[in-house]
Parts: structure tokens; sequence; C-alpha cells
């Protein structure tokens, strides 16, 4: 006679389940048809990185031009500068800003009592509520010549000058700012994550005498641990993307500091729509970016994994 503690529960064909579950699949269905419709039916334009784009004939008749775009890419200077600073700046906002939200949630969270942590979290998650036009206004009503900056500078007798349009000073501007904006709304997952570790675990070692660092290190990381790996990976993804952000640059730069701030991103919408671009260069461009970004993706995952991580996949 066979175990009921062990016997397996019959199968159901997809269909039974799809019927018993309708209304959750009912509920799913305007985001897979909002993808099918927004994300997925538009990639047959990817085949105009192939092409040279033709308005008469459109995209599926204009002529192929096999690989004549991504040579042409690969011989442009303006490309190549613009592939180094979106890499520069992309690997800088990772590096300084992602193990910022850690630090602030895990500070929250064990020196500040309920109301204060939800004041401060207020404060630090509103500036993410506004868009890069506002913020980009503000700062530059901050640092531009006549800004804020300059008038203070001059009271100690310096010359007026703005830090917009300083090459030296642009990239730590993208960093602060991109920290600013930020770095509340990013902790908000971490203070989830650390509010979903038993309390009683925090007790029991601070009766055990363990200090701050301690239960930090011993209960409050392995907590989290496994979200922060699966944020990093996001993060990786996204670098080239969300990373050299093109709202915060675009709206923050000028010509005088294109060289150290012109990203894909930028560079794609000034050579579109100011120049003149050719839509199969562009779309050549756009390809590249992406492949780079899902083998980062891929690299990210995969080094997750073998740290013992979960991964997204």
């Amino acid at each position: 006679m066979a175990d009921p503690t062990t016997a397996r529960a019959p199968r159901r064909s997809l269909g039974k389940t799809i019927l018993q579950y309708k209304y959750f699949y009912l509920m799913v269905l305007p985001i897979l048809v909002w993808y099918a419709l927004f994300s997925y039916g538009p990639m047959y334009g990817v085949t105009l990185a192939f092409k040279t784009f033709n308005y008469g004939k459109g995209i599926l008749g204009s002529p192929w031009t096999g690989l004549d775009n991504f040579k042409t890419l690969l011989t442009d200077p303006e490309f190549r500068t613009a592939f180094f600073n979106t890499i520069v700046i992309s690997v800088m906002k990772l590096v300084i800003h992602f193990p910022m939200p850690i630090v602030l949630a895990i500070v929250l969270y064990e020196f500040s009592r309920n109301k204060a942590r939800r004041f401060f979290q207020t404060i630090l998650t509103f500036p993410h509520f506004i868009s890069w036009v506002v913020l980009a206004g503000i700062v530059m009503n901050i640092l531009s010549k006549d800004g804020i900056y300059n008038q203070i500078a001059m009271l100690f007798g310096a010359d007026p000058s703005s830090p917009l349009v300083d090459e030296r000073a642009f990239r730590p501007i993208l960093y602060i700012t991109h920290v600013w904006r930020e770095i509340g709304w990013d902790s908000i997952i971490y203070l989830a994550a650390l509010a979903g570790i038993n309390p009683e675990l925090f007790e029991a070692a601070e009766v055990d005498g363990a200090g701050r660092f301690r239960r930090l290190l011993s209960i409050a990381w392995p907590g989290i641990k496994s979200t922060v790996s699966v944020l990093l990976i996001l993060h990786v993804g996204q670098m080239l993307t969300q990373g050299a952000s093109f709202e915060q640059i675009f709206n923050l730069y000028s010509s005088p500091v294109y060289s150290v701030a012109d990203t894909i991103d930028t560079y794609i919408y000034r050579t579109s729509f100011t120049v003149g671009g050719d839509f199969g260069y562009m779309t050549a461009v756009g390809v590249v970016k992406s492949v780079i970004s899902l083998v980062l993706l891929w690299a990210a995952n995969t080094f997750a994994k073998r740290m013992g991580e979960q991964g997204l996949y």
C-alpha cells in the first residue's frame, strides 16, 4: 500500500490548470498584450542594422547591406568616445552608488525608531519622484556661472566658472546627483528585506552579548544577501541604459564636456536629430549596446551562481 505522505498528487493538464485559475490568467493578459505590442512586435526593426533605410520602401523593403553598418561603427571615433564614456560612467555609478542604499538601509534599520525611520525614508525617497528635467534645472541654477556656487566662490576672491562646463568636474557631478536622487528609493527594498528577518534573532543575539556590528555580520547581512545578489545582477544588466542615464546626462551636459560626457544614447540622439543620421547605422549602435548588456547580465548571473547565490535563472 502506498504511503499517503509520499504519494504524488495526480498531474493536471495545462488546460485544466488555466481553467481553474482563469481569473488570474485574465489579470496577466493585458501585460502580455502590452509586451507583445510594444516590446516584441517592434523588434522586426532590428533588421535595419543590416540595411540602408529607404523611406519609400520602408523597413522590410529597404536593401540589405550586410555588416557595413557595424564596420562603419567600429571606425567612427565619436562612437568609440561615446562607448568609452558609457562604460566609465556606468561602472563608476555602480561602484559608488550600489553599496550606498545597502548602508543607508542598515543604518536606518539599526539606529532609527519607526517614526524617525519613516521620516528619513520619506525625505530621502522624495527626489526620486522629481524628473531629471526639473532636477537638472535646479543643479544648473546652483552651478551655473551666475549661480549660488559662483556667488559664494567670488566672496572668497575666486574667478567665476561653472563646473558644468569643466571636464574634470562634470562626471563627479553626475555621480553625486545620481546618488542624491536614487539612494532613498533604492534603499526601500533592502529595508523590506531587513524587515523580513525574524526580530527574535536580533533579540537573542543582543541577550548573548552581540554588539551592533556582530548582529550586522551574523544576522542582517545573511538575511539580505540574496536580495543584494539579485539587485546587483539587475544593475549590471542595465549598466549601459540606466547606468549612463540619458535623461540625466542630456539635461546637464553641453558641448564643452562632450569628450567626457557623451554616451551611446546621447550620441544616437545627437546624430539622429541634429546631424541627420542613418537609421541603419543608429540601429546597429543600439544592437551592439543590447548585445553588450546581455553579455554583462549573463556574466553577472553566472558569477552570482558560482558564489552560491540563486541568480535570476
